[in-house]
């Protein structure tokens, strides 16, 4: 797809403004205190287990860790485990603990912390709570064997399992604290809920001592007042998922480092023939999808605040399949509309699409008539002018769309109740890459009612793929029969920015919610 090529070019832009960024101007990463500001309103304690604010998780990654951690290609490299073996059968896991790794106290983390931490998340999970509530989807039990080792049962031998064992591991007699120690590059100071957060250098840090001796986090409750500190010098960087955040450029005082976050924006496309009788045939879908420009909308609605993916997987990584199935075409859009039955009068209700259908034996005239649900986020109304895009794009291939805006509530009853034809929504993304909630018949995330034999067999041969080359190549056969079944449209994955006058990252792939990844890399 044309925007892998688009982010090339972005990432050689911003790879040449750090190179011809004036050294005066911009400081560099060996400065003693980054000072860092960020949304937060609600956070009243510091526990990775049950997080209240999405952008709090990006300083929280600097206090805590996991058994594993995702490397700049997006897979798992060891982290506290030095090493993770499963047996032949791929159901039962023996870890062993890396040596010498200290909480911030000076205990040390062992096997028995990480048993316990996983326990707790089991537990949360069955209340319907915790971040990592996933995890109960894999693990089915854990066993200490000493300080260093540890069993881990799991439900399917599945290469995913590296992925679940990223979760934060905590002292085990400190699961619910609200401020619980972590092992990771910094530790906490000071914290006043609602006003700042304080984090200094972990010296006696397994992988070194941190280049950047203390980070001062100042919470702001709009994006008006953090856009505010940052154009006054009040702190060095900011992090904003605002749209308008597009407007900042990199120059030769700041840089703004786009992230991609996990919300994934979709338009779902309702297949029940009972309430949107056309989307069930995979034409009417198919020639939806070609009849908006989806680059064009992320561009100017977004200001580049979003990424564009045709598929639930995230462009530019491995796990990412591309199809010439996606292309911006409004001819063909016709054309498929044509080969489905719904037929082109100029003459007639300003070119709107009609077909014949037979309703107990008698024939009657249906107009190509279609219901777009959205809601919006307070404070922000780019969901509403997406919609309006999308509506102006159909009309022009003959599909008539009537928008309603209602309540983020309120539209989540229309997809529960498979009441409704086409809706704006978003989905928060895994860190196990696997979509299977979205497209598996009768998951939990399939609002559309899709249905194929073809896919759920591709999805349990999925998650019981043990081996990363296996694990990649049916990813893209899911990625194959969703071009080929269009079962909803994928438009981007929702961006954040880090606007920053301190260069103190090298990693390639900013993302969510490692968003200051590489602010800890060793001085040493």
């Amino acid at each position: 797809m044309r925007s892998i090529s688009s982010m090339l070019i972005k990432l050689f832009c911003v790879l040449a403004a750090l190179t011809l960024l004036c050294p005066a101007a911009l400081a560099a990463a060996g400065d003693d205190i980054v000072s860092l500001g960020i949304i937060s309103v609600k956070t009243r304690y510091l526990n990775p287990l049950v997080p209240e604010e999405r952008e709090f998780q990006s300083v929280t990654a600097l206090i805590y860790e996991g058994l594993y951690a995702l490397d700049d290609d997006y897979k798992p490299v060891p982290c506290l485990a030095a090493r993770c073996d499963p047996d032949n059968s791929g159901k039962v896991w023996t870890v062993t603990m890396r040596k010498g790794v200290t909480f911030h106290d000076g205990t040390p983390c062992t096997a028995y912390d990480v048993e316990a931490t996983i326990n707790e998340i089991l537990r949360l999970a069955e209340e319907g709570r915790g971040q990592y509530s996933q995890l109960k989807y894999i693990i089915s039990s854990v066993s200490a064997n000493s300080a260093e080792s540890l069993r881990i049962t799991v439900n399917r031998p599945y290469y995913g399992v590296y992925y679940a064992l990223t979760f934060p591991v905590l002292p085990r007699d400190q699961l619910q604290s609200q401020i619980p120690l972590g092992t990771g590059p910094y530790k906490v100071d000071a914290f006043v809920p609602a006003n700042y957060l304080y984090l200094s250098a972990n010296d006696d840090w397994w992988q070194g001592v941190p280049s950047v001796k203390a980070v001062n986090v100042t919470f702001r409750a709009t994006n008006k007042e953090l856009i505010s500190d940052y154009e006054y010098n009040r702190v060095d960087a900011a992090i904003t998922r605002s749209a308008s955040a597009g407007q900042y450029q990199t120059g030769l005082t700041n840089l703004n480092i786009t992230f991609r976050t996990r919300q994934l924006e979709v338009l779902l496309l309702n297949h029940n023939a009972s309430i949107a009788f056309p989307l069930d045939n995979p034409l009417v879908r198919k020639a939806i999808r070609c009849a908006i420009d989806f680059d064009a909308i992320a561009n100017s609605v977004y200001m580049g605040m979003a990424r564009r993916t045709d598929t639930p997987m995230p462009t530019g990584t491995w796990m990412y399949r591309d199809s010439d199935e996606y292309r911006y075409d409004p001819e063909k859009a016709k054309a498929l509309l044509d080969e489905a039955g719904w037929k082109a009068d100029p003459e007639r209700d300003n070119g709107v699409r009609h077909t014949t259908v037979t309703v107990k034996g008698e024939s009657k005239d249906r107009r190509l008539r279609l219901r777009l649900y959205v809601y919006e986020e307070q404070d922000n109304a780019v969901r509403l002018q997406v919609a309006q895009k999308i509506q102006d794009y159909l009309a022009a291939v003959g599909i008539e769309v009537a928008i309603t805006v209602e309540s983020f509530n309120s539209v989540k009853e229309h997809l529960t109740a498979r009441n409704f034809d086409m809706a704006i929504a978003a989905y928060q993304m895994d860190t196990v890459p696997d979509p299977g909630f979205l497209l598996m018949s009768g998951n939990t995330g399939n609002y559309v009612s899709y249905k194929s034999t073809a896919m759920d067999n591709l999805f349990k041969a999925l998650r019981t793929a043990k081996e990363f080359d296996s694990y990649q190549s049916l990813l893209w056969q899911i990625q194959d029969q969703f071009a080929e079944d269009c079962p909803f449209v994928c438009m981007y994955y929702r961006c954040g920015a880090l606007l920053t006058r301190k260069v103190f990252t090298t990693v390639r792939d900013v993302r969510e919610p490692e968003v200051l990844r590489g602010i800890e890399t060793p001085s040493n």
